[in-house]
């Protein structure tokens, strides 16, 4: 094979023996493969660091189960000026555009004014949804693609408003929820030459705190009165408790019917994008296996893929 990857990450080890040489993991928007770059030819990678284009050539093999790429060449470093760097990172299964039309559909049926026009300080901010239709839902994980957040709050919304219903609940509460309680990913993760990273904003307060920040801030645009004080603490509680537990990042646990959906809606959409990402993953099954051959690292178990059809 020959193709240009992008290097996403570079450590430099060594040996039994103690000679040097590094392990560049490569990746594309399709996957991400390991390289070993050996002794004799570390001299010709000086250069390469995370976020180099690189043209390689050579074959694929698997290794302790694991596919790696086993190079017949140096690879080449290719400049960055020539390339797309969105061909080289992952995106969505679902365009934007098709998003966005449920997310404004969703919006335009919001029967209370006072919370169709809180969702709309950002969903109706085409700088705000210019960022937000390109964030991650997180840099290594669930959604950890180009327009991962936006396709994770249409799919967490989903959930939500059809348990609400289910459970008798207030639908457009809980979709107003759905849509602002991740908003603070938006400055939480940046998209780099090296793939999805944390902002310093990130590192230090991270998206919970972030986005109960983002949603102040726009509230304190509002024309005085617009809503109560108790109105504004039930939105940011839905930012602060969507993690269900303070041992999972919750400031607080869910203190109401919706609040409490909107947590395990946001829970299936990340174990739901966990397993499907798992069911085609070459490590956990390098063959035809029916069981994976190790832990799906975000599930923390084995996982089945069953041989059988529905039909």
């Amino acid at each position: 094979m020959q193709h240009e990857l992008m290097v996403r990450a570079r450590e430099d080890k060594t040996t039994k023996n103690g000679d040097p040489f590094a392990i560049l993991q490569l990746g594309n928007a399709t996957g991400q493969i390991a390289a070993n770059i050996w002794k004799e030819e570390l001299p010709g990678i000086t250069a390469v660091k995370p976020g180099s284009i690189v043209q390689v050539i050579g074959t694929i093999e698997t290794y302790q189960n694991k596919r790696q790429l086993k190079l017949t060449a140096p690879p080449r470093i290719v400049a960055s000026s020539a390339t797309n760097l969105d061909e080289f990172l992952p995106s969505a299964s679902v365009t934007p555009p098709a998003l966005w039309e449920q997310i404004d559909k969703w919006r335009g049926a919001i029967r209370s004014p006072k919370l169709r026009t809180v969702v709309d300080l950002f969903f109706a901010d085409d700088a705000f949804r210019a960022a937000f239709e390109r964030t991650p839902g997180a840099p290594r994980g669930h959604h950890a693609v180009l327009g991962g957040l936006l396709l994770h709050v249409v799919e967490v919304a989903t959930i939500a408003r059809g348990a609400v219903k289910t459970m008798h609940g207030d639908v457009d509460l809980v979709t107003a929820g759905a849509l602002l309680h991740d908003i603070g990913k938006v400055e939480t993760y940046a998209i780099t030459a090296a793939g999805f990273e944390f902002t310093r904003a990130g590192h230090l307060l991270q998206h919970v705190v972030l986005g109960s920040l983002m949603l102040d801030r726009r509230l304190r645009t509002l024309p005085a009165g617009t809503l109560t004080e108790t109105q504004e603490l039930e939105l940011q509680h839905f930012i602060q408790s969507h993690h269900g537990i303070p041992e999972h990042g919750a400031a607080v646990r869910p203190l109401t019917l919706e609040a409490e959906l909107l947590h395990w809606a946001d829970q299936a959409s990340a174990n739901g994008n966990n397993f499907t990402d798992a069911m085609t993953d070459a490590e956990l099954f390098p063959g035809d296996e029916e069981f994976s051959v190790r832990r799906a690292w975000r599930l923390d178990r084995r996982v089945w893929r069953r041989r059988h059809e529905w039909d």
